[in-house]
């Protein structure tokens, strides 16, 4: 079943994709939450006609990600947090901390668009993964440091 994405999902596509997927997962998920339409040949003329007149604005929304990433790949966070005395964390890092921490440098980014490839549940270096568009993506360093 073809659907037309009226928004990014992740790890199915972006907004004004035609993706396939399953007829359950579209009728029963995607379609009532308004994540996307059936794929008809008006609703892809339609889906088409918005894409032109978005293209002028995709390219400065991508020039102004590619800015921030420019930006965000010349940090290093830093984030205190509790420890016990072999070193391993109370809780973990999440995306949360780092959005908070790049808020805190003037940079304001949505936790959904940051993930890790591991768990942060130790004191040490890792790098967190940003998806700040459909085709701009970044990495950040994070150094998780005793409080």
């Amino acid at each position: 079943m073809e659907i037309i994405l009226k928004e990014d999902i992740k790890g199915l596509g972006y907004k004004n994709d035609i993706v396939d997927v399953k007829s359950g997962y579209g009728r029963n998920y995607l379609i009532p939450q308004g994540m996307g339409v059936i794929a008809t040949d008006s609703t892809k003329k339609v889906a088409a006609e918005n894409l032109k007149q978005a293209a002028h604005k995709a390219d400065r929304i991508k020039k102004e990600a590619e800015d921030v990433a420019a930006k965000i790949s010349a940090l290093t966070l830093e984030i205190a947090t509790k420890v016990g005395e072999t070193g391993k964390i109370f809780g973990k890092i999440t995306s949360i901390q780092v959005s908070d921490a790049l808020k805190a440098k003037g940079i304001d980014v949505d936790r959904k668009k940051i993930a890790f490839k591991d768990e942060v549940k130790t004191i040490g270096d890792y790098i967190a993964h940003i998806d700040l568009h459909k085709e701009v993506k970044t990495t950040v360093a994070v150094k998780v440091i005793a409080d």
